[in-house]
């Protein structure tokens, strides 16, 4: 009997694309969801569906997260093994527009995807989480044993209600989650709406870039393959109850339910206005800068603590931020033909 495939929500968004491909290489078998929203071009979409239906091992089911019914109705009939959970309404600055979205597909959608795991077997949940839960924190750089009470968004809010969500389950019915605090991830195939993308396409069109807080931002760039190739080696280790937790003096990042959360970062902050200068270096183009405030739910800078996740699969993200704009912008040529 063929192992069961693995479920990989978003696989027509950026990471889950990327996921999806390295399962689909490795010999696993993939059902991909997506709704394909308007959130950006529909397009871009439809090309990285595109690619990964070139693999014979690969299904893609359109579905909303919110459809109750529908998403039953998958996970009873597939009896998922494995999920990777990449789909959501993304975005810190969408979120003070459309914040229905946010519930609908972080909180709805995801409490659909719980149920559809507690109810068939599944042996391991992992889920996209974010940098955002961090919020105020200023504390650097940002661990999984710190709290994470004091979101600056709505979306930072909806993900680390999904940790919240993913341990209640992993306590009342021993369904083991892994959370995944995504740092700043960028890499071929990306997505419009973050700064890598505007940044190359301003630059090479001789339009003015805003940055914001004028200038002042550090993030933990973290290159797309090395997000994957943390996912791909966990999701095969479901985590178990730590022994040593103590409730009396309880650890934000561990528990007694088989539940834990990582952070997948580069560990290591980028001035923006250096990643400015790369983007330049390589595109042949000079920037025109436009200094602005800081904007709403925004934070000055991130730093990815990863100890907990190089102790648990030997291996941390590492690729230079010149290494991975360059194979970024070779991409982004390609793909505009340019």
């Amino acid at each position: 009997m063929a192992d069961a495939p693995i479920l990989v929500t978003g696989a027509a968004g950026f990471i889950g694309f990327h996921v999806a491909t390295r399962l689909l290489k490795s010999g696993k078998a993939v059902v991909g969801l997506d709704n394909l929203n308007a959130y950006y071009d529909p397009k871009l979409k439809d090309a990285r569906l595109a690619e990964l239906s070139k693999f014979p091992g690969f299904r893609f089911v359109k579905l909303d997260l919110a459809d109750r019914e529908g998403m039953a109705t998958l996970f009873t009939k597939e009896k998922f093994a494995h999920v990777v959970h990449l789909a959501a309404q993304a975005g810190v600055r969408h979120s003070l527009v459309d914040p229905h979205a946010y519930i609908d597909s972080n909180i709805v959608g995801f409490t659909n995807i719980l149920e559809g795991c507690r109810h068939n077997g599944c042996k391991h949940l992992l889920y996209a989480s974010s940098s955002s839960v961090f919020g105020s924190n200023t504390k650097m750089p940002f661990s999984i044993h710190e709290n994470v009470d004091h979101p600056l968004s709505l979306y930072g809010a909806s993900k680390k209600a999904n940790e919240l969500m993913a341990h209640s389950y992993a306590h009342l019915f021993r369904l083991p989650t892994t959370g995944l605090r995504f740092f700043t991830v960028y890499g071929p195939w990306g997505r419009p709406d973050m700064a890598m993308w505007i940044f190359a396409k301003a630059i090479a069109a001789g339009e003015p870039i805003k940055l914001f807080n004028h200038g002042n931002m550090r993030r933990d760039f973290t290159y797309v393959d090395d997000v994957v190739e943390s996912i791909e080696r966990l999701v095969d280790r479901p985590p178990a109850g730590d022994p040593h937790y103590s409730s009396d003096a309880p650890d934000p990042g561990t528990s007694s339910a088989p539940w834990r959360v990582y952070n997948i970062g580069n560990n290591n902050p980028v001035e923006l206005l250096d990643v400015v200068r790369i983007l330049e270096e390589t595109l042949g183009k000079k920037a025109i800068r436009e200094l602005v405030p800081m904007q709403p739910g925004d934070v000055p800078a991130t730093f990815a603590n990863v100890d907990d996740l190089m102790r648990e699969v030997d291996f941390k993200p590492a690729t230079p931020i010149d290494v991975g704009i360059g194979r970024f912008i070779d991409w982004y040529r390609s793909y505009h033909r340019l």
